[in-house]
C-alpha cells in the first residue's frame, strides 16, 4: 500500500499521478454538469503553486492559511504548500472576523489562500490585522474595497507566471521527512477557544494505509468518492481527501448540503464520509415522506425495514417471509440505495456518536453504513467497523498499528504513529493531552468481547447529578432527537436533583403542526404557547418511559432558534457546542429548577 511506503503526502500524490497522469481524478460542476481535471494537470497546478509560494519566500516549516470551500483548487493549494516545504493551515468556512483573527495570529501564518469573494470580506480585515502575513493569493476577484497590509495576488496570474517541473518537485519531496508537520488543523472548539492541532505527515499517512486496510475486502479499485464535509475538518481531509490519493480514487465535490441529493445520484459515489447528524436528517425525511404517501407505498417501505431489521439482527426469515423479502428488494430498497447514487459500497460514519437505531435504518436498506471513531488529535480516524461486521452500537475495532486500551476511570487511551505531534505552541495542553506516548482522548468507552470499541460519553460531557451519579447526556440526546416532534436537543443538570433539557422543535414538523393548528410558524413567537409544550412533552414522555430515573427529562425550555453554525451553538460538522449553548441559555434553564 502505497501510503505505508511512502515518505510523505506529496510523494504519495506525485506516484499515483506518474501512474495515473491521463486519467480523471477530480470532478467539479461547471455549469450544469461536472467537469473533470487529470491526475497529471493537478500535478502541474500543484507544481506551478509550490514554486510560484517558493518564490515569494515560503520555506521548511512556514504555515500558510487555506480558506476555501471544497473544490479542486482546496486540494492543490494543500499538496502546493506541504511541497513547497511549508504547513497547511486551513480553516472553515464559517469562521468568523474573530476566529480567522485568532488562528492567524496564533499560527503566525506568513501567507493565506482563499477562495470566494464572501470568505474575502471575513477573512482579509483579519489579515490586516495580522502581522506576520506578508502576502494573500484569491481564487477569484476579493471584491474588497479596503486596501491590506499585505500583497494581494490572483490565484491564476500567479501559476501562470511558473512552468511546471513535475520531476523537479519529486526531487524537492523527496527532502520532506514522514515526521515533519504536514499540517495544523484548528479544533472545531466543542468545549472553548480552537487549539491547533499539528499533524505530521506519517500520521495522515498510517491513516490512510488503515482505512485502506480496511476497504480492502470491497476491492480498492474503481473508487469514486463524493467530498461534502468540510476539508478543514481532520475527517474530510484524511478520509475524503488523502484516503482517495492513497488508493487513485476519483474525488467529485459536492456543491453544497442543499445540492447533496443531485449531486450523489451525478456522482454515483462508491464511499462518502458522513457525520450522524445527516443521516438524522436523512431517516427523518425519507420516513415522513413514506407516511404522508400513506397507503400500500408507507406499508411496504414498513415491511421492507421490518424484514431488514430482522435479518440484521442474525434472526431467521420464513419462507413466506423470504419472498416478499425478495420482492420489496426492488420495490422499495433499491430505490432508497439509488437516491445515494445506487453504487455505493461504504457509507462511512464519523465526527460524532451516531444512534444505533438510525444505523440500523438505513443498514436495513441495504446501504452499506459503517461507524467509526476519531479525534483531530488522532489524523482523525483511530477505529471503525469493517465491511460485512459491522456492529451498530460499536465505532468497530482499532485501525492496524494502533493500540488502545481503558484507563482505570474508562478514558479510552491511544497510542500509534497517528497520534498528533502536540498543539501548537501550547506545551501545557499538549503535556495534559499525550503522557508517555498515550493520547488521552477525553472519551469514556470500553473494548467488548469482539473487540469492537464502545463510547459511552465525553469525559467532560458527562453529567454528575447531586447525589454523585453520573448520566451520559449524548444517549438521552440521540433519543430525543429521534422523535418527529424533536429536531435537536441538549440536556442539563451538573450537579442538580434531576435532569433538564433545552428542545429545538424539528423545522418540518412545526411548520405542518403550526399550519394545522392556525398558528404562526415561527419558532421565537411559538416559544412560551401551550399547545405546543403539550405536543412536545407527548415526545419527551415517550423518551422518558425507556430510561431509567436517573435519565429522566423532568422539565425542558424550548429554545428560540435551532442550533446552527451561524450563531456558533453547532460547530461546522454539526456537533453542539455546550459551553456557547449553556451561556445562551442559562437564565431559563436554571428558571426550570424553582422549587425542583
Amino acid at each position: 500500500m502505497l501510503a505505508d511506503t511512502s515518505q510523505n503526502l506529496v510523494a504519495m500524490f506525485l506516484d499515483q499521478a506518474a501512474k495515473r497522469t491521463n486519467q480523471p481524478f477530480l470532478w467539479a460542476k461547471t455549469g450544469k454538469a461536472y467537469q473533470s481535471r487529470s491526475w497529471g494537470e493537478t500535478a502541474e497546478a500543484v507544481s506551478r503553486l509550490a514554486r510560484a509560494l517558493r518564490a515569494r519566500g515560503i520555506r521548511a516549516g512556514d504555515r500558510v492559511v487555506l480558506v476555501s470551500e471544497n473544490r479542486p483548487e482546496w486540494l492543490i493549494a494543500d499538496l502546493a504548500i506541504m511541497a513547497a516545504g511549508g504547513v497547511t493551515v486551513p480553516t472553515y468556512t464559517t469562521n468568523t472576523h474573530r476566529d480567522h483573527q485568532h488562528i492567524l495570529e496564533n499560527s503566525q501564518a506568513r501567507a493565506a489562500i482563499v477562495s470566494t469573494a464572501r470568505l474575502s470580506q471575513t477573512l482579509l480585515p483579519a489579515a490586516h490585522q495580522s502581522d506576520a502575513l506578508e502576502f494573500v493569493i484569491t481564487m477569484e476577484p476579493p471584491k474588497v474595497a479596503q486596501s491590506i497590509n499585505a500583497d494581494m495576488l490572483d490565484w491564476h496570474t500567479v501559476l501562470d507566471e511558473q512552468t511546471p517541473d513535475v520531476a523537479a518537485e519529486r526531487e524537492i519531496a523527496s527532502t520532506i521527512a514522514r515526521s515533519d508537520t504536514a499540517c495544523i488543523i484548528y479544533t472545531s472548539g466543542t468545549g472553548g477557544a480552537p487549539k491547533g492541532v499539528m499533524l505530521h505527515h506519517g500520521a495522515v499517512l498510517h491513516n490512510c494505509g488503515a482505512a485502506a486496510d480496511v476497504i480492502r475486502s470491497i476491492g480498492l479499485d474503481n473508487h469514486v468518492f463524493l467530498s461534502f464535509l468540510p476539508l478543514s475538518h481532520a475527517y474530510e481531509h484524511s478520509a475524503g481527501q488523502f484516503l482517495p490519493i492513497a488508493i487513485g480514487a476519483q474525488i467529485y465535490y459536492a456543491q453544497g448540503i442543499d445540492k447533496l441529493a443531485s449531486n450523489m445520484i451525478e456522482a454515483k459515489p462508491t464511499i462518502m464520509v458522513v457525520v450522524p447528524r445527516l443521516f438524522e436528517m436523512l431517516r427523518m425525511r425519507v420516513t415522513r415522506a413514506m407516511q404522508q404517501k400513506g397507503g400500500v407505498q408507507a406499508a411496504m417501505f414498513e415491511r421492507a425495514l421490518d424484514l431488514g431489521t430482522k435479518t440484521l439482527a442474525g434472526k431467521p426469515l420464513s419462507r413466506a417471509e423470504r419472498m416478499q423479502d425478495r420482492l420489496l428488494e426492488g420495490l422499495v430498497r433499491r430505490k432508497v440505495r439509488d437516491r445515494f447514487g445506487g453504487r455505493l459500497k461504504a457509507l462511512v460514519s464519523g465526527g460524532a456518536p451516531l444512534n444505533a437505531e438510525v444505523g440500523q435504518f438505513f443498514m436495513a436498506f441495504g446501504l452499506p453504513l459503517l461507524q467509526g471513531y476519531g479525534q483531530t488529535e488522532a489524523a482523525p480516524v483511530i477505529s471503525v467497523n469493517r465491511p460485512g461486521y459491522a456492529k451498530t452500537h460499536t465505532v468497530g475495532p482499532p485501525l492496524k498499528d494502533v493500540r488502545v486500551r481503558i484507563a482505570e476511570d474508562g478514558e479510552i487511551l491511544v497510542r500509534g504513529e497517528l497520534v498528533m505531534q502536540g498543539y501548537w505552541r501550547n506545551d501545557r495542553e499538549t503535556r495534559r493531552a499525550v503522557v508517555d506516548g498515550w493520547l488521552h482522548t477525553g472519551d469514556i468507552g470500553h473494548i467488548d468481547a469482539d473487540g469492537h470499541l464502545v463510547i459511552t460519553d465525553r469525559k467532560k460531557d458527562i453529567i454528575v447529578n447531586d447525589k454523585g451519579d453520573n448520566v451520559s447526556p449524548q444517549r438521552i440526546e440521540g433519543m430525543l432527537a429521534l422523535e418527529p416532534e424533536i429536531g435537536q436537543a441538549m440536556i442539563y443538570g451538573d450537579r442538580k436533583p434531576h435532569l433538564v433539557a433545552l428542545i429545538v422543535p424539528d423545522a418540518e414538523w412545526l411548520s405542518q403542526w403550526a399550519h394545522q393548528h392556525g398558528k404562526p410558524g415561527n419558532l421565537a413567537a411559538l416559544g412560551d404557547d401551550a399547545d405546543l409544550r403539550a405536543a412536545l412533552d407527548a415526545a419527551v414522555s415517550r423518551v422518558n418511559k425507556r430510561l431509567n430515573n436517573l435519565e429522566k427529562v423532568r422539565r425542558f425550555v424550548v429554545a428560540r432558534a435551532p442550533f446552527e453554525i451561524e450563531n456558533e451553538e453547532l460547530t461546522p460538522t454539526m456537533k453542539i457546542r455546550r459551553h456557547v449553548i449553556r451561556r445562551n441559555y442559562e437564565p431559563e434553564l436554571e428558571a426550570l429548577y424553582g422549587g425542583h
